[in-house]
């Protein structure tokens, strides 16, 4: 009864479909448009993906830090490793840049060597003053500029690590940008259309080469290579896609037609984007690819079935009708899979996972929509297919493979099996070497030229990803009392010694100075003051920073002077090190620092980013196992029997096995961009089984359920559209591969790899695993046979 009532929809859907064809195209134009005029809202993102929810402890801890200190990632640094620098000519340019540089409105602060301070000793006024390092008069001697060479690197310990690096001799600046504009496009439009060009000016009137990182640089960069990418995706899938199509078509008219209805779901995917106000980030930016290379396989599933059934009766309204009411079930539970494996990023509790997963999936139905009525619909207007355009149904290489498929299901089962076993003891091992590693910068473009320089600074200083430490002395000045400094001073020891990070720069580094400014300058003097000097150097300090806006301290200690910050950079060395990195840290300030006297966090992009890592890994993890559930319950519904789905989910879960397994003997780390592979691979490998059980189970119906009839039937309908569909999708995920970010060249790589496994799977394991549990209901029909 039911499945006559199942019948009956799907027949209704066609008869309203087919009778109301221009009132459809009609509304599917308005919706188009509407949709369009949504794309005046999308714009790229100019944050960096919060991989934790805004609940979590991290987060909790950096939005405090930057409560007390303001927005930290504003930092640019341009610098250079050349001994001809210190040049008179050389020296001009540099001037020229850093004073335009701290004339723009974007820029709080440029700290650089043309305009140097230097703290000396008013012993008039008992106090410090700044005076310039640079006499800018004598610039144009090279002897002086020699003089100001060796100053810089031998009496200026302060700004060791900070801008220069003393056994290399290279040199950098710091910019500052503004806190209110680093993370809106403003920063964009300062990057690009001022700071670039005028290190490019730079360049070349001096032929120095510049080195510029810091991450409002390589976010503003990164985001424009990102910006180009999309197109070349785009074209590049329907390329790909519309090749292959004609190739196994060999019809314009049904190429032609697959792509219009491609070039409409990309439309939809972007009016999505922009209707829910969503920016374009790295994950955003794949949609639209994704529902070329996921709609493609509504177009192969219609347009093939539709060419059967003309094949078979020449009917031209039969077949028009059948399409819709034979394969709309089976196509609507196969997007409501792939639907289900995007949308189960939702519940992982990150932003960004949210807005990929929710577009997605609308989109994924959108377009399985789309292809359902436009197809028919355009179909309906056009003569019936030519002889020539039925010939692919009857190549002799498809009817090959599929001989050499029945072959094996019928008499090499155990084979198959064997192999299976084989395939899962060798992924387990594979499985068992993975890593769960991530880094900030580690999914940009490894040819990038700001990537080249990220490898300078790490080099030369260490990093440019920023780590903070935040100490609450609770109490009102704690941080200036000399005890809790010799507490910072140990721990910047600790610090300045571990490879992996930067010298860390505080206020410790400015009584440090203060001292030797205090004894004329004397670099051997660079150190903490004593208790007895104590007193009358930090009176010289507060006189000093009294009405005055070069009060060097405001950065790093907070106006109560209970906050103090210790800020240093790490290399890209990925989450795995970097959380060895956090825990020495957190044993040397355990040591250091009495919980009941200071409370240290440690915090900063770097950490957040490795704690969000380590969290999304394990949330993706549930939700692929909640997506393995769903999709196994929905075909449950659909089945009714739970030997169909056993099948179906065994057969689909090793090609995954199988990839992580690879990706643990190449070495593969399981991170962000990688963990997506699985849910999205297991949403899109099930269709292919659902189309097979959809047209089994049917069969089964048919013949009064014959077993081996029905399998090896379903096995010869379905097994063209399998085929056809995973060449699509393997060589669609594949165009990912043309990306210069490494993230994406591993989502593309790694799902095309799964799908070319899970072809061979549900092409071979899934029609012998339900031969095999359906055993006795196959040897008792043999039986009859016999008898017979």
């Amino acid at each position: 009864m039911k499945n006559t009532i199942q019948v009956g929809f799907w027949e209704k859907i066609a008869r309203i479909i087919l009778k109301n064809r221009i009132t459809i195209l009609i509304i599917l134009v308005a919706l188009t448009v509407f949709l369009a005029f949504q794309w005046k809202n999308l714009s790229m993102s100019y944050t960096e993906a919060n991989l934790l929810p805004k609940n979590h402890i991290a987060n909790k801890q950096y939005q405090n830090f930057l409560d007390k200190f303001g927005e930290e990632g504003n930092l640019v640094v341009i610098g250079f490793k050349d001994p001809n620098f210190f040049t008179p000519k050389n020296y001009a340019a540099w001037n020229e840049l850093m004073t335009s540089l701290k004339k723009s409105k974007e820029v709080d602060l440029v700290v650089s060597l043309n305009d140097l301070k230097k703290l000396e000793k008013d012993t008039v006024n008992e106090k410090f003053v700044l005076t310039p390092f640079i006499d800018q008069e004598k610039t144009i001697d090279p002897a002086y500029l020699k003089e100001i060479q060796h100053d810089l690197f031998n009496n200026l310990p302060f700004y060791e690590g900070l801008l220069f690096n003393k056994e290399s001799g290279s040199v950098r600046s710091a910019v500052y940008i503004n806190k209110d504009l680093v993370n809106t496009a403003e920063r964009k439009t300062f990057i690009i259309e001022n700071l670039v060009p005028k290190i490019e000016k730079f360049e070349k009137t001096t032929g120095v080469d510049l080195k510029v990182s810091g991450m409002p640089y390589i976010r503003t960069i990164n985001a424009q290579d990102m910006k180009g990418e999309i197109g070349l995706f785009i074209g590049g899938a329907l390329l790909i896609v519309s090749l292959i199509f004609f190739f196994f078509f060999r019809s314009f008219r049904a190429t032609f037609i697959s792509i219009c209805i491609l070039i409409v779901g990309v439309m939809w995917s972007f009016g999505t984007l922009g209707l829910f106000h969503y920016k374009i980030t790295i994950l955003t930016a794949i949609i639209p690819p994704l529902i070329i290379v996921i709609g493609i396989t509504n177009c192969i599933f219609l347009i093939n079935k539709y060419q059967q059934e003309i094949k078979l009766h020449n009917n031209q309204a039969k077949a028009l009708q059948r399409i819709i009411s034979k394969i709309g079930v089976a196509t609507l539970m196969t997007n409501l899979t792939t639907a289900i494996g995007f949308a189960t990023f939702m519940i992982t509790g990150n932003d960004l996972l949210f807005e990929f997963g929710l577009v997605t999936s609308i989109n994924v139905i959108s377009v399985y929509l789309l292809t359902l009525v436009i197809v028919p619909i355009v179909y309906s207007f056009m003569p019936l297919p030519k002889e020539k355009h039925l010939y692919h149904l009857t190549k002799t290489y498809i009817s090959t493979l599929l001989d050499w498929v029945e072959n094996i299901v019928k008499n090499k089962r155990k084979v198959i099996y064997t192999i299976y076993g084989l395939l899962l003891v060798f992924s387990v091992i594979g499985v068992s070497q993975m890593k769960v590693s991530g880094s900030l910068i580690g999914e940009m473009p490894k040819s990038a030229s700001f990537y080249k320089d990220i490898l300078f600074y790490e080099k030369e200083f260490n990093g440019v990803m920023p780590l903070e430490i935040m100490i609450d002395t609770k109490r009102k000045k704690g941080v200036m009392k000399l005890s809790t400094m010799r507490k910072m001073d140990e721990l910047q020891n600790t610090i300045a010694s571990m490879p992996e990070l930067s010298k860390p720069v505080s206020i410790v580094n400015l009584v440090k100075y203060s001292k030797q400014a205090f004894y004329n300058g004397k670099p051997e003097y660079y150190q903490l003051p004593t208790s007895q000097e104590q007193a009358f150097i930090l009176s010289y300090a507060k006189n000093a920073t009294k009405n005055s806006k070069d009060n060097l301290m405001k950065a790093y200690v907070d106006s109560t002077g209970q906050y103090a910050r210790i800020t240093t950079f790490m290399r890209d060395i990925g989450t795995d090190k970097m959380a060895k990195v956090e825990k020495k840290l957190h044993s040397k300030i355990d040591e250091i620092f009495p919980k009941d006297r200071y409370e240290v966090t440690l915090t900063g992009k770097a950490l957040v980013f490795q704690k969000g890592t380590s969290y999304l890994v394990g949330n993706l993890i549930e939700s692929l196992i909640f997506a393995i559930l769903v999709i196994a319950g929905l075909m449950l519904y659909l089945f009714r029997s739970f030997k169909m789905v056993m099948a179906s989910v065994i057969t689909n879960i090793l090609p995954l096995c199988i990839t992580s397994g690879l990706m643990g003997y190449f070495g593969i780390p399981l991170k962000p961009s990688t963990i997506l592979v699985f849910s999205i691979a297991f949403g899109i490998s099930v269709d292919n089984a659902i189309q097979f059980m959809a047209k089994y189970r049917h069969d089964l119906l048919q013949s009064n359920g014959k077993i081996k009839k029905s399998v090896f039937s379903a096995l010869r309908e379905t097994g063209i559209s399998t085929f056809y569909t995973s060449v699509v999708l393997i060589l669609g995920f594949a165009t990912f591969t043309l990306s210069s970010f490494s993230g994406t060249i591993a989502l593309g790589g790694l799902i095309s790899c799964t799908l070319a496994f899970a072809m061979f799977a549900n092409l071979l394991v899934l029609p012998a695993l339900v031969l095999t549990f359906e055993k006795k209901k196959a040897k008792k029909e043999d039986l009859e046979n016999l008898e017979q």
